[in-house]
């Protein structure tokens, strides 16, 4: 009995002690918990601040000390940036280039993607990495192949000129991430449509492309996004006001006011949020499909 009592009283001491967490284990979880913190700030503080700066009047935009919250806030500036008749006309641009670039992105992308993902032929690799490459080179590399293409089309201060060359970025990506999802189907699928009369077209649209909708939803998102914060592209070509997108509008408010010398902060940062909000809208609305689509073809099993 004693033996027993002090093999008890010997153990009890170290199931106790090895209950309690490691020091380091305690280090390593508080500065996780920071950095985390850290990013937040780090992604939020700029987007607060414009939207601080959209609602403060202008002439105490740039008082000290600082003022995180407006103490009288106002909503010229977006009364401004909505009495402009070229800010709405470019709203209006950036809407159609964009939506024309996802919804063709995602036609072209998954009869590619469906091409290269189900059937085998010679030569699929290299053009699948080949697709993928075209990712790589930075928009400044082909500036000017594209503008004597958008030429020798006369396409020049159009808005199908964008179109057409915001997609040589967002097709690759969509065909590269559409085909994983082409590919991780079971073939099963297509043999039991194919036994019931379907042909190859209808297998595709009515039976493949339903199950490819988390990924449908992904690339077109990200192209959407791509395409409506594009910059340099629109601003080689496209001259005249009118054609102008929304970022474009943006950038020219520095000389929209009645001083030539004077920037429009409050303005720009009105015209900063609308842009931005329908972006994150958009992004907490199909989060749950974005991140299906991001982790697809992750986990094999």
């Amino acid at each position: 009995m004693a033996q027993a009592m002090s093999a008890t009283g010997a153990t009890a001491p170290r199931t106790a002690t090895a209950k309690r967490p490691k020091a380091s284990s305690v280090i390593m979880r508080v500065l996780f918990y920071a950095l985390v913190v850290i990013i937040i700030l780090y992604t939020l503080i700029p987007f607060y601040w414009a939207v601080r700066s959209s609602f403060t009047p202008s002439g105490d935009l740039f008082r000290t000390p600082v003022q995180y919250l407006p103490t009288n806030p106002t909503l010229e500036h977006y009364k401004a940036v909505f009495g402009t008749g070229l800010f709405r006309r470019a709203l209006v641009n950036s809407a159609i280039v964009a939506i024309s670039v996802t919804v063709l992105s995602l036609i072209v992308g998954a009869f590619a993607s469906y091409a290269l993902g189900r059937f085998r032929f010679r030569g699929r690799t290299p053009v699948l990495y080949l697709v993928l490459s075209m990712t790589m080179f930075p928009q400044i590399a082909v500036l000017g192949s594209l503008f004597q293409l958008v030429n020798s089309l006369r396409l020049f201060n159009k808005l199908p000129a964008l179109v057409l060359t915001y997609m040589i970025f967002t097709l690759p990506f969509t065909v590269w991430t559409l085909t994983n999802f082409f590919r991780a189907m079971p073939g099963e699928l297509e043999e039991a449509a194919y036994v019931d009369g379907a042909t190859p077209f209808q297998t595709f649209y009515k039976v493949l492309l339903p199950l490819a909708g988390p990924g449908m939803v992904t690339t077109g998102l990200l192209a959407f996004i791509s395409a409506w914060n594009e910059f340099l592209f629109a601003l080689s070509f496209t001259q005249t006001p009118d054609k102008r997108t929304v970022n474009l509008a943006i950038f020219y408010f520095s000389g929209s006011s009645g001083n030539a010398f004077e920037i429009p902060w409050g303005q720009i940062m009105a015209a900063t949020v609308i842009v931005t909000v329908p972006i994150v809208v958009l992004v907490l609305v199909f989060q749950r499909r974005i991140i299906a689509g991001l982790t697809a073809g992750a986990v094999k099993g």
